[in-house]
This record gives structure tokens, C-alpha cells and sequence, in this order.
């Protein structure tokens, strides 16, 4: 915990190696946010039972990105969204292509487990570290994303049996496209004091925890996990 309190207290959030990462880092989850709402209002088309609640899920996402903007305007940093939208091609693109074809499993996998997964990683390993205004915020969005997550996970449990299949393929081709952007990020999170490995352990841990409550059994989690090391 000392070690903690000491490496805030030499953050310098107004040093120009902080804001210059923090420009991409803050894009990065101004976007995500972005991506999510849209990813709900498609999905709210998809499964039209649960489009009241699928809207609900959206609203909040476009609520979670006007708070990540004003901790930009905070720092008095510009966000770098050209950046941030080439970050997320690989999976948006996937999810685009699994909503025209229909494939509504390969979509709550993408947005409800995938993306969810990665946020709650990165706000849980960043909210100790954050700046005083931009913990606030994330301590509010983070407890907001578990109903998030949740939803895809109800869903995909109570319709399981026909849905592990699609799950499975969902998985091999979008887990490693997290990894590339794990890789990709590793270096600006670190100037914000955000370890690779800690974003990478959380993430798993949040993300077997999903598969698990859906019905995957552990061997069936380590087996999927494992596709997220091979190359995209």
C-alpha cells in the first residue's frame, strides 16, 4: 500500500509525457464508451424482448462518456479519437459484421463479455492512480459496467446450450485482438502507472469469471484463454 500511495505521489499530471499518453489513454475509453452505446442500440434491434433494457444499458454508456470527457477537460488535454478509433477497428468491425449477419451470441460476446471485461480491467487497475477528479468519475462508471457485463452473462447462461458453439468461434477470433490491444496501449498506461501484467491478470480474471457463470467449466476456460495468446 506504501509503495501505492508513494508512486501517485511522484505522478506529475501536468508533466508533458503524462498528458501526451493520457491524450491516447483518454481517447481510448472516450471511445470505448462510444462503441458500447452504439454496440447496445444495435443490440436492442437484435433482441427486441430486451430493448428497453438494452437501451437503458445504452444511455448510461453515452453518460460514462461525457464523464471520461470532462476528466480531459480537467487535465486540459485534447483526446486523441483519430487514434482511438483505429484501436477498436479490429473489434468493431467484427461486431458490425456479426450484427448484419444476425449472429447476436458473437455480439454480447464482443460488447457484454469482451469489451466489459477490458474496461473494468483498465478502470480497476487505473482508479488508484488516477488523478482526484478522474477517480471519482471512474469509481462511478466501474460499479455501473458489472450491470453491464452481467446482462451478457444472463443471457448467454440461460441460452447456453445453443449458444457454446458460437461462443467458442466468437472467442478464438476476437480474444487475441485483445491482446494486440493490451500490447498496443502497454506503454502509454504505463506513464499513468498502469503495469501491463496487472491489466492482464485483471482482465482474465474478470473475463474466466464471465465464461464461468455462462456454464464454461474451468478446463473449457483455460482452453479458450489460451486462444488469446495466438497472433492476430
Amino acid at each position: 500500500m506504501q509503495q501505492l500511495v508513494d508512486q501517485i505521489e511522484k505522478i506529475d499530471f501536468q508533466s508533458k509525457i503524462y498528458k501526451d499518453a493520457y491524450s491516447r489513454i483518454n481517447a481510448i475509453v472516450i471511445e470505448g464508451e462510444q462503441e458500447a452505446h452504439e454496440n447496445y442500440m444495435t443490440l436492442a434491434k437484435l433482441l427486441p424482448a430486451q430493448e428497453e433494457e438494452l437501451i437503458r444499458l445504452s444511455k448510461m454508456e453515452s453518460r460514462h462518456k461525457k464523464g471520461f470527457e470532462a476528466c480531459g477537460r480537467n487535465l486540459k488535454v485534447t483526446p486523441d479519437l483519430v487514434f482511438a478509433k483505429k484501436f477498436f477497428l479490429g473489434l468493431h468491425d467484427n461486431f458490425q459484421t456479426a450484427a448484419e449477419e444476425g449472429k447476436v451470441v458473437t455480439c454480447l460476446l464482443i460488447q457484454s463479455l469482451i469489451i466489459e471485461c477490458f474496461a473494468i480491467a483498465a478502470y480497476n487497475i487505473y482508479i488508484p492512480v488516477a488523478d482526484d477528479f478522474a477517480r471519482k468519475i471512474t469509481e462511478g462508471v466501474v460499479k455501473e459496467e458489472y450491470s453491464h457485463l452481467n446482462f451478457g452473462e444472463v443471457w448467454l447462461q440461460e441460452n447456453f446450450t445453443e449458444s457454446q458453439a458460437e461462443l467458442e468461434a466468437a472467442n478464438r477470433q476476437n480474444l487475441p485482438i485483445v491482446w494486440k490491444m493490451l500490447n498496443e496501449v502497454a506503454d502509454d498506461a504505463k506513464v499513468l502507472a498502469m503495469e501491463k501484467d496487472a491489466l492482464v491478470e485483471d482482465f482474465m480474471i474478470q473475463y474466466g469469471e464471465a465464461l464461468s457463470n455462462i456454464g464454461f467449466t474451468t478446463r473449457d476456460i483455460m482452453r479458450l484463454s489460451a486462444y488469446g495468446l495466438a497472433t492476430v
